[in-house]
Parts: structure tokens; C-alpha cells; sequence
């Protein structure tokens, strides 16, 4: 073995070491708030997701839709989809997300408690619950919108995720997905790599269709600064059939 195998597989190691070590964390609810409290949040982007104007007709859309968006965080596009919708739903673990998305919007929120378990904000036609997806008393949904959830999540806690996503939509809903597909062994997550077999093997049962893969060039920050050998995004329709 030379000395470039050599370090490559160093990297290999402890790339998977890191990624043992924050799944087990990511188990805890304190990750999540310690990232939000401590600004940590890389995967917040400022502006609405290119991807999601540009393919969100795919799905289909009527503004009496209702949209649930898991995982939310403070995500512009949310704005964007209540431009589109009359009602739009969102789940987040963080209060300080939430209140921080009324806030740099300049909404005033009616704010209700659900349970002693969650808060409900509500303002015009968009609603937050806070607390975990899977005892916030979401309603079904027409449309699903999963762009940074599934990926947030090591392999062992997706399958039950996308069965809450199962339950959570209409027997005619849609769920608008978007991934990212790169050699896990060489960058520790979160954000995690689904590809598309394990995106097609979550939803076994149901239509799945690559709408768009966005592959990125040697200049992309994922492959200058995190040196990954390839990277992309992905979007997914997936129906029922």
C-alpha cells in the first residue's frame, strides 16, 4: 500500500468514526437545540431553494393545496410557498428557529400551546408547530416538502421518518424530495448522502421520479474545501400508484 492509499483510508476511518459519533449524539433533541443556540446551522440557506420555484409545477400544485414542510428550521421557502398556497404547515424542534423566522420577517404570530408537549404559531397562512414530527398533531397534507429532513437523519431513523411522512399525506398527496448524493465514507454527516436507491427503496409502493441532478463542478465548496471526489442534489417526485 503507498502512501496515498494509505492516507485515503485514514480519511475512510475517520470520516466513519465521526459518523458514529454524531449519529449517537443526533439521537438526542440537545443536538439539534445546541446547533440553533450555538448558530450552527450550515444548512440554513438565506434565500428560497433555487430547485424548488424551478420544479415545484411537477407536483401538480392548486392553491387550495395544503403544503407540510418537516423539520422547517427558519427556511425562506416558506414564504414562497405561502405565496402559493393558502395553508402551509411546518414542524421544528427549535423555538429559537420558529421565533426567529416570525422575527426576521417582522410577523407577530398568534402563539398556542398544543398538549404541554408543543406550540402552535400561526400567522396568515402559515402555521409552526414546535416539537417533535412525530407527536406534533400535524393534519394531512396534499403536498409534502422535504428539502433538508431526510437528509438531517442517519440511515437507522429515516425509515421511521418516512413513515410519518406516509401517514402525514393524503391518499393523493405528493411528496416533493430533495437529497444529496455523495461518498458517505468521505464526509461525516449531517447533512447525510440518500442516493437513489435508498430514496426508491424508502418509498417502495409509491412513484418515484428523478426530476432533476445537480451535479457539482470542481469548484463547488463541497469539493474544494471538503475534498469529496464528487457531490450532487438531487429532486424527487414521489406519488402513489
Amino acid at each position: 500500500m503507498n502512501s496515498i492509499d494509505k492516507l485515503k483510508k485514514i480519511v475512510r476511518l475517520t470520516s466513519h468514526n465521526e459518523n458514529q459519533q454524531v449519529v449517537s449524539k443526533m439521537r438526542d433533541h440537545e443536538f439539534w437545540h445546541n446547533k440553533w443556540a450555538s448558530n450552527q446551522i450550515g444548512f440554513h440557506l438565506e434565500d428560497v431553494n433555487p430547485l424548488l420555484p424551478a420544479y415545484w409545477q411537477h407536483t401538480n400544485p392548486k392553491r387550495e393545496d395544503k403544503v407540510f414542510v418537516p423539520l422547517c428550521g427558519k427556511s425562506e421557502d416558506l414564504i414562497w410557498l405561502s405565496m402559493m398556497h393558502d395553508l402551509v404547515e411546518g414542524v421544528e424542534l427549535s423555538h429559537i428557529a420558529v421565533r426567529a423566522f416570525f422575527a426576521e420577517h417582522f410577523y407577530t404570530p398568534t402563539v398556542t400551546p398544543v398538549h404541554g408537549m408543543h406550540e402552535l404559531y400561526q400567522f396568515d397562512e402559515i402555521s409552526i408547530y414546535t416539537g417533535d414530527i412525530f407527536t406534533a398533531p400535524v393534519s394531512q397534507a396534499d403536498i409534502i416538502y422535504d428539502r433538508a429532513a431526510l437528509v438531517a437523519l442517519p440511515q437507522d431513523m429515516r425509515e421511521e421518518y418516512v413513515e410519518r411522512l406516509k401517514q402525514l399525506l393524503n391518499p393523493s398527496g405528493r411528496i416533493f424530495l430533495i437529497t444529496l448524493n455523495y461518498p458517505q465514507e468521505e464526509m461525516a454527516g449531517p447533512p447525510f448522502s440518500v442516493p437513489v436507491e435508498e430514496v426508491e427503496k424508502l418509498f417502495s409502493g409509491y412513484k418515484v421520479t428523478c426530476l432533476n441532478v445537480d451535479q457539482a463542478d470542481e469548484n463547488h465548496p463541497k469539493i474544494t474545501k471538503k475534498g469529496l471526489s464528487r457531490f450532487s442534489e438531487e429532486v424527487y417526485l414521489i406519488e402513489s400508484e
